[in-house]
C-alpha cells in the first residue's frame, strides 16, 4: 500500500498538521531507480529511508563475494545504518533499491526536531527502535537456531507480498541458505 510519509506520520505517529509545518524544511522524498545504491560501504549513513512506494534491502558483502541480505524494506518500513547514523562511523552494509522507489528521508535533524515539538512522535519513535531491536534479536534467533523451513515460514509471514517482487536468490540470502536449498524447502512445504 502506498502511502506518503507525513500521512503515515500523522496516522501513526500522531503528529498534527500543525506540527508538520514545522517540520516542513525537513521533509525530502527522492527516487532511486531498480539497482540504485542509497548506501554504499564505506559512506556515513545520513538518512533513515522511509519507503513510500517499492522495495529496498539492506545487505553485506563478504570477503569472498558472498552476499547477505539482512533486511527488506517494503511500503510503510523504515530502513537505516544505526552504527553509521548514531555513532558517525563508515557504514559495513549497502542499501539499494530491489525496484524502483520513492523514499521520504529522515535525517537525524529532523528526528531531534520532531521529537521536540511532538511528544507522540517521540514515544513512537522509542516504540518503533524497540521494535527494530526486538525484530533484529528473533531474527539472529532464527539464523543460529532454526532449520530453513522455519525461516522460510517466518520470512512469508514477515514479507507477505514478496514472493512475486524479489528473485529467489534474494530470499535465499536473506535465509542463510542456497537457491538450491529453498527450493527443496519450497518443494518439501508443497507436498507436506
Amino acid at each position: 500500500m502506498i502511502q506518503d510519509f507525513q500521512t503515515y506520520l500523522k496516522t501513526n505517529a500522531g503528529v498534527t498538521n500543525r506540527q508538520l509545518e514545522q517540520l516542513q524544511d525537513l521533509i525530502f522524498t527522492k527516487t532511486y531507480e531498480k539497482g540504485e545504491l542509497l548506501l554504499d560501504k564505506g559512506q556515513i549513513c545520513r538518512h533513515t529511508f522511509f519507503v513510500e512506494e517499492g522495495l529496498l534491502r539492506f545487505f553485506s558483502i563478504s570477503e569472498e563475494g558472498k552476499e547477505h541480505i539482512i533486511q527488506f524494506a517494503p511500503e510503510g518500513w523504515f530502513v537505516s545504518e544505526r552504527n553509521s547514523i548514531c555513532f558517525n562511523e563508515p557504514s559495513e552494509y549497502f542499501i539499494d533499491a530491489c525496484e524502483r522507489t520513492t523514499v521520504a528521508l529522515m535525517s537525524q535533524e529532523f528526528v531531534e526536531k520532531a521529537s521536540r515539538v511532538s511528544p507522540q512522535f517521540r514515544m513512537y519513535n522509542e516504540r518503533i527502535l524497540q521494535n527494530h531491536i526486538r525484530q533484529l534479536q528473533k531474527r539472529i534467533k532464527l539464523l543460529i537456531g532454526s532449520n530453513a523451513e522455519e525461516r522460510y515460514l517466518d520470512f512469508v509471514r514477515l514479507y507477505p507480498d514478496l514472493m512475486l517482487r524479489v528473485p529467489q536468490w534474494m530470499i535465499a540470502s536473506y535465509l542463510g541458505i542456497t537457491p538450491e536449498s529453498l527450493s527443496r524447502v519450497r518443494k518439501n512445504l508443497v507436498k507436506g
